[in-house]
């Protein structure tokens, strides 16, 4: 069994104690990821912006593990409003629409009154012939 630790950089991921994501055989387990840019630790006013943002770094932590997206089979959605959740659709579609997770949105407060959305998400990367 092999197990590796990936980040992405984020001083919350020191602070608190966690990593970004983690891969464990073929299993790939990513954090609860939010919208912030890394590369600029900036975070957009809009839900939307935000929930294409967390994408994109959830997509990269992917990426290092040797993973994509379409090997994503769970996901979580975290809104601080509900109603909200709606108004992400197009771009959760965008991003899941041929690969059709399981999922689920819940409502709970955040660490930051800036994030509007945190996304978690469980893959299992092929094996060839798999």
């Amino acid at each position: 069994m092999t197990r590796r630790l990936i980040s992405s950089g984020s001083p919350y991921e020191a602070a608190i104690g966690y990593s970004r994501a983690v891969v464990d055989d073929e299993w790939v387990f990513v954090a609860g990821t939010t919208g912030f840019d890394y590369a600029t630790m900036t975070i957009a006013d809009d839900v939307v912006a935000q929930a294409d943002q967390a994408l994109r770094n959830i997509a990269a932590a992917l990426a290092e593990a040797g993973a994509t997206i379409a090997d994503v089979v769970r996901v979580t959605y975290v809104l601080p409003d509900a109603t909200e959740f709606e108004r992400c659709w197009p771009v959760l579609r965008r991003w899941f629409g041929e690969v059709r997770p399981a999922a689920m949105m819940i409502s709970a407060g955040l660490a930051d009154p800036r994030m509007r959305i945190e996304i978690e998400v469980t893959a299992r990367m092929r094996r060839p012939g798999g």
